[in-house]
């Protein structure tokens, strides 16, 4: 029993040196993806692109806001003057209008947030081909995209974003 015991001792007195050896080997990165999306060369380029895609459906949908707001706002108005018969045809009208501009805002936000996550997808290849590329040139063994608390010293984020206006 004390031979084993002395064994496991003599082992780990070897174990812990070189376990911190290797730890302190270990190159760490991190990248802060959301950044790269807002900032990056290519994010920015599909963001206008997605905008003007949908400018003039955005158009469409701020103009049927507008006319919904003014049938409202002449219905409220002109209420009491109103026969009830015309009182409920206009609210019919306003309704139909309204579950219209409701369809078509729920089909816009839904189109809008596919075409977005296409793009972004594109990006998010392109940058994840960038940080394999700086893994393998400066020699990281890990990479980490998401963290709650990434030091800045590990932090390659703008050489990403570099990278991808350079093209790589």
């Amino acid at each position: 029993m004390l031979k084993k015991f002395a064994f496991m001792l003599f082992a780990g007195l070897f174990a812990v040196p070189a376990f911190h050896a290797a730890a302190a080997e270990t190159r760490i990165g991190f990248v802060n993806t959301e950044k790269v999306f807002r900032e990056a060369a290519p994010a920015v380029r599909a963001q206008k692109k997605i905008e003007k895609e949908f400018e003039k459906r955005d158009q469409e949908m701020q103009r049927l806001a507008k006319q919904l707001q003014s049938m409202q706002e002449a219905l409220e108005k002109n209420a009491v003057t109103m026969s009830e018969s015309e009182k409920r045809n206009k609210e019919r009208e306003f309704g139909e209008l309204n579950r219209d501009f409701q369809r078509k805002q729920r089909e816009f936000r839904e189109d809008l947030n596919q075409r977005r996550n296409e793009e972004l997808a594109a990006v998010l290849e392109r940058a994840n081909k960038a940080i394999k590329a700086i893994a393998e040139a400066e020699k990281f063994d890990v990479i980490l995209q998401e963290a709650v608390y990434a030091a800045p010293r590990i932090d390659i984020t703008d050489r990403v974003i570099k990278a991808l206006a350079d093209g790589k």
